[in-house]
């Protein structure tokens, strides 16, 4: 039974794409390269692999605005560069913090420019960036709206909702985040692996 489930879904949805992987050095919380990132994702069959790490200034403290965003294109490019002549694709994200609390939201769809754009919002908050910055090409998710110390914000501030996050060392409550996305009417909403180490259970764990 389940080997004929496993062989429908491959058959129905046969690409495979990871929404939520973070990389060392630019995410400090992280501790794989992203060329061993990029081989992990390969050995699990995968053909995309998004690279969203943290963008704030608690994830750099004491640290330009010039050097953070190059820290954060760095290990996009160094992923980049590791698969290249393979099946996997890489994508740039960003998981932006701003500093009324301790939300993340993941911007999809980003580039230096828009980084640079953020940077000056850190200090702002998410409402301000929503309403003065046009982001035509980019979609803003928030990342496990209930974990510990997260607070769900105003359904108009957002595109949609990381409604399944497996971090294994978080509870992310993605019941409750399934509601709030049906509350809400996300026609959007995600699965991320959340990927930081290399642990049983953290390692592409969800998949688009």
């Amino acid at each position: 039974m389940l080997q004929r489930i496993k062989k429908t879904l491959s058959e129905t949805y046969p690409c495979r794409i990871e929404l939520h992987a973070h990389t060392s050095p630019a995410s400090p919380c992280a501790d794989v390269t992203p060329e061993e990132t990029v081989r992990q994702y390969l050995d699990a069959g995968f053909d995309g692999l998004v690279i969203t790490n943290h963008f704030s200034p608690a994830a750099y403290p004491h640290t330009s605005r010039e050097d953070i965003v190059n820290a954060h294109l760095s290990d996009y490019a160094r992923a980049c560069k590791a698969a290249e002549g393979t099946k996997l694709k890489v994508y740039l994200c960003a998981e932006i913090r701003f500093e009324e609390n301790p939300n993340d939201y993941l911007l999809f769809g980003v580039d230096p420019g828009i980084l640079e754009r953020v940077y000056d919002y850190f200090p702002k908050g998410l409402a301000a960036f929503r309403e003065e910055v046009p982001l035509p090409g980019s979609v803003l998710v928030q990342a496990h709206p209930f974990r510990n110390g997260c607070i769900p914000v105003d359904g108009h501030l957002l595109d949609g909702v990381e409604v399944f996050n497996m971090h294994p060392n978080h509870n992310s409550r993605c019941a409750l985040a399934s509601l709030f996305s049906k509350e809400n009417g996300f026609t959007l909403t995600t699965a991320g692996s959340d990927f930081h180490h290399l642990q049983p259970g953290h390692i592409a764990t969800t998949a688009l």
